[in-house]
């Protein structure tokens, strides 16, 4: 490596015990990916520790750059890097590889190893994410240092992805919108070795990659591999740099390389992808390597102490970033204590007054209520943004007064690299995932609409975010067969017990415009993963003067209308709670005392202490009912074996929402 500058016998070294560990830990296990952590080897310590601007000691430091490793099945990648660099990962940790409670889960987990900045696994993920946390930067550094050309804020996001992240419709959609977003601060290394599970890939993956990124509008870097099957490292050294240097698009690195090189047998094979590659062609692989094939998780004490000397250049740039921001927080006070606040996710005090009441007696749907809540937060809280898969004025999702979230270079009218409002294009699993970028990059609060329907479309992205736990909102309308004439492929009747069954995730069906308010209030003070289903007709506002108070959503169901000594109990969500509150009419005429509960959130309600639940929902009242126009799957844990639920097992039609109601036995 003597024409790349600076790279010693040391750094070689180190790249050869990397592919040794890649090897030992997967040998040792027995199972996972040891092929394309071994090829990928020098690409990523070449990126820790020559490009990445990262700090070990403070994996949450605020000006780091990102690193996403997309193509999660080798994590082995990413954890030796860790291990090198010093986050906490161990020899010990990469010997406990794929084990219980070790720091080393075959997959990245965000939240659980240092250094590791999401989740990664499911495949094109990674990219998707990674292109809503670029966004984010560049809207947090509106927020905060929007004047400056070179700011303390700016930073890049760094992806090593692979052909099958390419293949996934999810990176083609969250690509298409980078491109489109000229997101300079993005790049994607991209790992063609031509091999997946089933062999070469050009069995199914033929197209140019490069040509097709090209017409994204990304800037593209063909880098060969060298004659030998290697990585070639100073070809890729300079792309790295050429790409950081181009802020004016996106970038991909099309990097050329064979899975699993120098092994003798294995290389350039299918099976070196996921299994192990035995202590025979381990022991050749590490003599090709120069190292001592009877040595197993080797790491000379030496050669540690040279690859984590990253720390002190980590150490070096930290220095002198916090320098910079001691003068930044000077010269901008108010700026510095917005910071402050986005940084502890605290919310301003008397936001919640900005939060419309709604007068009884009207008629609103929740969509539009939705909408002016939208709006009253946006008042109050400039780190919340958002927008639609291309149905804003259906989802009410548009935050009134502000500009698009479009680059400089755009043509497009009411315009701002700043803006608050974001265009996601008809691209709901992109959607999705570039929620969960933006919330990860950890500053701002945003949200993303679609009809509930399509939530089908964005559900891997959904169940990523509860699984990590972030706080992304999904504003989902036209809930259900309410939404009318587009009939049953628009209309949901499956989704809200889909929904339900991703553990982690809260989903809110608000009854009317009060419970829509105080369930964005919730969400915005739980700070978890959530989505609010929301009816695209009409419903009435209910009289909280003569029921219970909406602040009951809070706790996920509550009393809402009650009667005397009550026999039977009716639980409903949404726009059904006004037919259950009918149905308590019709009743009570005929000397039958019911009470009706609100339930629009059974996660939260859930996680009450079982005496208020015991108080909502007595265990000494077994007659019970719950209405939802959706399947009645979920809901026996509520009804009990001795109840009953009025629902819609089948797929709705198109007529008038009216008529679907009354023919569906609603």
């Amino acid at each position: 490596m003597a024409s790349l500058n600076q790279w010693s016998t040391n750094d070689d070294l180190a790249v050869a015990h990397a592919r040794a560990l890649a090897m030992d830990a997967v040998q040792k296990v027995g199972n996972g990916h040891p092929g394309t952590a071994m090829s990928l080897a020098p690409v990523a310590y070449n990126l820790f520790q020559r490009h990445l601007v990262h700090d070990p000691s403070d994996p949450q430091w605020l000006g780091r750059d990102r690193f996403v490793l997309s193509c999660g099945h080798s994590s082995l990648t990413l954890y030796i890097q860790l291990f090198f660099s010093g986050y906490g990962v161990e020899l010990d940790d990469l010997k406990s590889f794929r084990t219980w409670n070790s720091l080393t889960p075959g997959h990245p987990e965000w939240g659980h190893t240092a250094g590791v900045e999401m989740t990664t696994g499911p495949l094109g993920q990674g990219v998707a994410t990674a292109v809503g946390m670029a966004m984010a930067s560049r809207y947090e550094k509106g927020l905060l240092d929007p004047e400056s050309t070179q700011s303390i804020f700016d930073h890049t996001i760094w992806v090593i992805c692979s052909d099958g992240d390419l293949q996934e419709g999810v990176s083609a959609e969250a690509s298409s919108l980078a491109g489109t977003q000229a997101l300079g601060n993005l790049v994607v290394i991209y790992d063609d070795n031509r091999i997946s599970i089933e062999g070469d890939t050009h069995v199914a993956f033929t197209e140019d990659v490069s040509a097709r990124y090209r017409a994204y509008g990304w800037h593209v870097i063909d880098v060969a591999a060298q004659a030998d099957g290697n990585v070639d490292l100073p070809a890729l050294d300079k792309a790295m740099s050429a790409a950081k240097a181009h802020t004016s698009a996106p970038s991909l690195i099309r990097m050329h390389s064979v899975i699993a090189w120098p092994a003798p047998k294995a290389q350039g094979t299918a099976k070196s992808h996921g299994s192990a590659l035995g202590d025979a062609e381990i022991a050749e692989t590490k003599k090709i390597l120069g190292l001592n094939p009877d040595e197993n998780f080797a790491m000379p004490t030496a050669l540690l102490d040279h690859v984590r000397q990253v720390k002190n250049r980590g150490a070096a740039i930290r220095g002198e970033w916090d320098a910079q921001f001691a003068n930044w927080s000077a010269k901008n006070p108010d700026k510095a204590q917005l910071l402050t606040r986005l940084r502890s996710r605290k919310l301003p005090a008397g936001w919640e007054e900005a939060i419309p009441t709604f007068e009884a007696g009207k008629e609103i749907a929740t969509r539009k209520a939705s909408g002016d809540v939208i709006q009253g937060i946006a008042s109050f809280l400039p780190e919340f943004w958002g927008g639609s898969a291309d149905l804003a004025e259906s989802n009410n999702t548009t935050i009134e007064g502000s500009s698009s979230f479009l680059p400089a270079t755009s043509a497009m009218k009411n315009t701002n690299p700043y803006g608050r409002v974001i265009h996601f294009g008809i691209r709901e699993h992109a959607m999705g995932s570039i929620l969960n970028g933006i919330s990860l990059h950890g500053l701002t609060r945003t949200f993303g609409g679609t009809f509930a329907v399509f939530s089908d479309y964005m559900r891997p992205a959904v169940r990523l975010a509860s699984l990590m736990g972030v706080p992304s909102i999904f504003v989902w309308t036209h809930d259900s067969i309410g939404l009318g004439e587009d009939g049953p492929t628009h209309q949901p009747v499956e989704h809200f017990a889909a929904l339900r069954a991703i553990p982690g995730l809260a989903v809110i069906r608000p009854a009317d415009a009060n419970e829509v308010g105080q369930a964005w209030k919730s969400i915005l003070k739980r700070d978890k993963p959530a989505g609010i289903l929301l009816s695209r007709q009409n419903l009435p506002v209910i009289d909280r003067a003569t029921h219970g108070d909406a602040a009951g959503v809070d706790k996920g169901a509550y009393i809402l209308k009650d009667s005397q000594n009550p026999v039977a109990i009716i639980i409903a969500t949404g726009s059904e709670v006004s037919i259950a509150l009918e149905a308590q009419k019709v009743l009570t005429e005929k000397n039958i005392s019911v009470r009706v509960v609100s339930a629009p959130c059974i996660e939260w309600f859930n996680e009450q202490p079982r005496t208020y639940r015991d108080e909502v929902l007595p265990p000494s009242i077994t007659n019970r009912v719950s209405v939802e126009a959706g399947i009645a799957q979920g809901w026996r844990d509520l009804v009990g074996d001795n109840g009953t639920s009025i629902s819609l097992e089948h797929y709705g039609a198109s007529a008038s929402a009216s008529v679907l109601f009354k023919e569906f036995g609603f």
